[in-house]
């Protein structure tokens, strides 16, 4: 600090040269690169912690995260934004998205495994591959061209059960909830007129988004089918 004190000159002007980015990714990227990085590769900040920022992570569009039980309308809610169908959309009456899907913008229609969108440096998923391969097997990244993801990324998750059958799953689902409430911008709470009980498991989900300050936002679906009684 004191260095940087007697470095100013006339004006309160540093003797240093500044640099002037286009906008604050711009800024913040290089910064990351010039200062964070090499002090994360000097104390094995990756190896321990996490993976390093990649250009993926500054250049990652907003995101917007759907939890709900299961056949609460996640899904079709999100048809109901793209107004259309995106890659491997499954819906029915059952459990169905049985997986993390990030749907986002592309030219072409295509889906992109886990394993491979970890590794894709223009995407903001590299840590996720810390919740292991079982994890990376219900995790897929659903490409298509759609004007709503010009400027938006979708995840729809799988829907919260109760009971043993949570704890089938393989890998830490409430610890990958955490993971993208601590990165989205908004979390859609999605509930069913018919089915508005709350599991233990649904409830820790909730209070996760909390957590993060992240004020989530709930919807109802199909409540005109729902009689008022007096």
């Amino acid at each position: 600090m004191s260095r940087w004190l007697r470095g100013r000159g006339n004006g309160g002007k540093s003797s240093q040269e500044v640099n002037v980015y286009h906008n604050v990714k711009a800024g913040l990227q290089e910064l990351y690169r010039s200062v964070l990085l090499p002090l994360e590769q000097d104390f094995k900040f990756h190896q321990f912690f996490s993976p390093l920022l990649t250009d993926g992570d500054f250049a990652a569009k907003p995101m917007v995260m759907l939890i709900g039980q299961y056949s609460t309308g996640k899904t079709t809610f999100i048809q109901h934004l793209l107004e259309r169908e995106y890659p491997g959309l499954r819906i029915g009456p059952e459990p169905t998205t049985d997986r993390f899907v990030a749907v986002m913008e592309n030219d072409t229609e295509q889906v992109v495994p886990g394993n491979a969108a970890v590794v894709d440096p223009t995407k903001p998923f590299s840590q996720l591959s810390n919740f292991g391969n079982n994890f990376l097997l219900r995790f897929e990244c659903s490409m298509l061209p759609c004007v709503i993801l010009n400027g938006i990324t979708l995840i729809d998750t799988p829907g919260v059960l109760s009971g043993n059958k949570q704890t089938s799953r393989g890998y830490d689902f409430e610890g990958v909830i955490q993971w993208f409430a601590e990165r989205v911008d908004l979390i859609l709470l999605i509930f069913d007129a018919h089915k508005l009980d709350i599991s233990d498991e649904f409830r820790r989900c909730i209070h996760v988004s909390r957590i993060w300050r992240k004020m989530p936002l709930s919807r109802l679906n199909r409540p005109k089918v729902v009689r008022n009684v007096i």
